[in-house]
């Protein structure tokens, strides 16, 4: 299993400029509800325990955070796009009240295989550098609490951590994904008091 200790031991010096942060959705920065289910509603979402806090400390560190989230419920026709653009604008209301922001909010509302943006693909990765550009690969770091998001973070070319999160909504593939993620956390709270130490 990787190791938040090997993680720090395996980064180079040009590693240590952390100039990004992406952050998976469901169950890294709100609860994720079982397998099938989604978030539909504003009241609906929540936010695990200290994940504004961990954003807020991001932000005063000067790293950007972005949201990179698969939003299958959307190509599921479970909810629209208006929707979801509602519930983000309620998260960030949200995070207001902590002092705390998203810079950017990247979303696959698709279902399948028939994108290029849908995790395990890097396409919301992509799509983010093209608009931090003046961020490297090099400088950014995924963290999700699922393989796909750890092998989207690994094909972009960065850096991830595996949040661990309740055994009860993890996907299947999470054992694989603890051996390949470069760090394994408790919580977002967690994986963000480790990546400030070595930044």
């Amino acid at each position: 299993m990787a190791s938040v200790v090997g993680y720090s031991q395996s980064v180079s010096d040009a590693f240590t400029d952390i100039q990004l942060i992406f952050l998976d959705r469901d169950g890294v920065v709100n609860r994720k509800p079982q397998e099938g289910n989604y978030v539909l509603t504003c009241e609906q979402f929540e936010f695990l325990p200290h994940a504004p806090e961990a954003i807020a400390r991001l932000n005063r560190a000067g790293i950007k955070a972005a949201l990179i989230t698969n939003q299958r419920g959307a190509g599921l026709g479970k909810l629209s796009e208006a929707d979801l653009r509602s519930i983000h604008n309620h998260m960030k209301r949200e995070l207001q009240a902590y002092n705390a922001h998203i810079d950017g909010i990247f979303y696959c509302p698709h279902d399948g295989n028939s994108c290029e943006c849908r995790k395990p693909k890097p396409g919301l990765l992509f799509r983010a550098f093209e608009h931090f550009r003046q961020v490297k690969p090099a400088n950014a770091i995924l963290i999700g609490d699922s393989l796909p998001d750890i092998e989207a973070g690994q094909r972009a070319g960065v850096r991830t951590i595996l949040v661990r999160g309740p055994a009860a909504t993890r996907k299947s593939g999470f054992a694989e994904a603890e051996k390949k993620a470069d760090a394994v956390a408790s919580s977002l709270a967690d994986a963000v008091s480790r990546v400030l130490r070595i930044t």
